[in-house]
C-alpha cells in the first residue's frame, strides 16, 4: 500500500528467583515472527532475500525504498550471508556436474560443482585447469557420474583421478557436437558448388543475386 508499518510489541523478562540458577534473566521471544535484536520480522527478510535472489542485492534495495521499506544494499548481502552460514554444509552425492564460470570475464574464471540430485551446487573452485580440479576430486572419491562441459582440462583430471568414473556429455555440448559432425560430413559429401543444367531451372526461379539487384533498383527510385 505505500505506507509503512510499525509494531510496538511488548516482550516481557522473567527474573529466577534461584540463586543456582545460571541464568537469572529470561526474554520473552517470538520466535518464526521476530528474531532477537532484530527490527523487522521474519517475514519481511524472507522477502527480501527471496527478491535479492531473483535480481541483486543493489536493485533489491532500490525496489524496497520504492516501497517505502528502507534498507541498504549491504544489509541485504548480510541477510543472505546470515542465512548461507546457518545452512548445513553441502553434501556431494555419487553424481555431479562441473562447468565452468566468470568471475570477471576475459579475466578471472572458476568452476562450479553441482551435486545433482539435489541441484545445489557443492564446491566453487578458483580456476577452471585441471589441477585445481584434481585436488577436489582426490577428496571427493565416492563420485561415479560426471556430467561435463567439452573442456579437455576437465577430461583429463577425471581420467587420471577417477578413471572408473562414467563422463556425461550435457545436452547442450551433445547438440553442439552433433551439429559439427553434420557439418563435417555434409563439407566432404556435398560441392561447394551445385551446378544445374538450365533446362532443369524453374521458369519462374531468380537468382538471390538478381532479387538483390532488384531491391537496390527499387532503393535508389
Amino acid at each position: 500500500m505505500g505506507k509503512n508499518v510499525q509494531l510496538r510489541i511488548k516482550a516481557h523478562e522473567y527474573v529466577c528467583d534461584n540463586e543456582a540458577c545460571p541464568v537469572q534473566t529470561v526474554a520473552e521471544t517470538f520466535n518464526d515472527f521476530l528474531n532477537a535484536n532484530r527490527r523487522m520480522t521474519q517475514r519481511c527478510e524472507d522477502f527480501i532475500c527471496m527478491l535479492a535472489m531473483e535480481t541483486s542485492c543493489e536493485g533489491c534495495a532500490r525496489i524496497c525504498q520504492a516501497m517505502n521499506l528502507y534498507i541498504s544494499g549491504d544489509s541485504v548481502i548480510r541477510f543472505l550471508t546470515e542465512r548461507y552460514e546457518d545452512q548445513p554444509p553441502p553434501v556431494c552425492g555419487e553424481t555431479i556436474g562441473i562447468d565452468d564460470f566468470a568471475f570477471k570475464k576475459r579475466c578471472r574464471y572458476g568452476t562450479v560443482i553441482v551435486d545433482e540430485a539435489t541441484h545445489k551446487p557443492v564446491a566453487i573452485l578458483d580456476g577452471r585447469d585441471s589441477n585445481t580440479l584434481k585436488v577436489w576430486l582426490r577428496q571427493n572419491k565416492q563420485v561415479k557420474r560426471i556430467t561435463r562441459d567439452r573442456a579437455g582440462a576437465y577430461a583429463s583430471a577425471i581420467g587420471e583421478i577417477l578413471p572408473d568414473a562414467m563422463q556425461i556429455a550435457d545436452r547442450f555440448h551433445l547438440h553442439q557436437n552433433l551439429l559439427e559432425v553434420i557439418q563435417n560430413v555434409l563439407k566432404s559429401a556435398v560441392p561447394a558448388d551445385i551446378k544445374i543444367p538450365i533446362d532443369q531451372i524453374p521458369a519462374d526461379f531468380q537468382s538471390p543475386e538478381v532479387n538483390q539487384t532488384a531491391k537496390e533498383g527499387s532503393k535508389k527510385k
